[in-house]
């Protein structure tokens, strides 16, 4: 009974895009390990960007530095 969890930062990202995603994950699982897609659950989290760091900077800092004119 695989269970894969995604997280992606809340940006946008469409019903379909996230129904590709539940898709093709589930279908990996079935070509790679011979899973079976009935028990398979795949979870999408959305995560604000305040709320998800790199380098120890919020994803919303990084991109606010991202889109600052020279």
């Amino acid at each position: 009974m695989p269970y894969v969890n995604i997280k992606i930062t809340r940006e946008g990202a469409t019903k379909e895009q996230k129904e590709q995603l539940i898709s093709g994950v589930t279908q990996l699982l079935v070509d790679v390990l011979g899973k079976n897609p009935k028990t398979t659950f795949v979870v999408i989290d959305e995560v604000e960007t305040d709320n998800w760091g790199i380098a120890g900077q919020s994803v919303t800092h990084l991109r606010s530095l991202e889109n600052k004119p020279e």
